[in-house]
């Protein structure tokens, strides 16, 4: 039996969206490719899927980068198996002043956000329409709908994240690769909320933020969706949350 391949790419800390979807394909008995910046995070995350029974495989990755990202799935490629799963989690919240945002801060933004993500859906996509089938699935957030000041670059780029996803649906669903959009609307109970922002943790409370793990079930939800009925987008909040 070919063993499958999940990429996840934008993992961090151990509390965190990334490492949870790294362990709910774990869970179902994929070899997990953590992806992200800094190898000593991820290594945390791998070894925490080997010590329980599990396959994963720590690779470094600047997704601004063209060969970077080539490298990384050239490398993901030589492990046994076929890659069956992607997910593009990066792009953290830029927040700068409008007017005295930087040329150069606006277009990290962008090559973070959106451009990094287009050259991770060619790459996967090369790969998975060798086997026929595939799911890539792109985190989006709230900005993805609607841009305010200071999130004026970060929504940019979620929105031409959102357009990028949108069009490679089309693309590659008649060729059997899902591909959806899952917009977060709300704060995710993890590490960077807790360690950047402990006020706004302790306003909305328990019951007020998304929990990293449930946020994973419900993508690993739409990677098993049968082909007649696939969602291209959903979107995701606590009950509580006004919308």
């Amino acid at each position: 039996m070919t063993t499958k391949i999940a990429s996840v790419i934008g993992v961090g800390a151990r509390r965190g969206l990334g490492a949870s979807l790294c362990m709910r394909a774990a869970k179902a008995g994929y070899h997990v490719v953590v992806g992200g910046r800094t190898l000593e995070k991820l290594q945390k995350i791998v070894d925490e899927i080997v010590s329980t029974g599990g396959a994963a495989t720590a690779i470094t990755v600047d997704v601004t980068q063209p060969d970077s990202v080539s490298d990384f799935f050239q490398r993901s490629s030589e492990i046994d198996g076929q890659l069956d799963f992607v997910t593009y989690n990066v792009g953290n919240a830029f927040i700068q002043d409008s007017l005295s945002m930087s040329p150069d801060y606006f277009e990290e933004a962008w090559r973070t956000c959106c451009f990094g993500g287009f050259l991770c859906v060619q790459q996967a996509a090369t790969q998975m329409l060798r086997h026929g089938k595939g799911t890539i699935l792109f985190t989006g957030a709230t900005a993805s709908l609607r841009a305010k000041d200071p999130f004026i670059a970060f929504a940019s780029g979620k929105a031409a994240l959102r357009a990028v996803a949108q069009g490679f649906a089309r693309e590659l669903g008649p060729k059997n690769i899902h591909v959806g959009h899952v917009i977060i609307d709300g704060a995710i109970d993890g590490e960077k909320i807790g360690t950047r922002m402990p006020e706004l943790k302790e306003r909305l409370g328990p019951g007020g933020m998304l929990q990293p793990d449930d946020i994973a079930e419900a993508y690993w939800q739409l990677h098993e969706q049968p082909p007649s009925a696939w969602t291209f987008e959903l979107d995701l909040r606590p009950s509580i949350e006004n919308f």
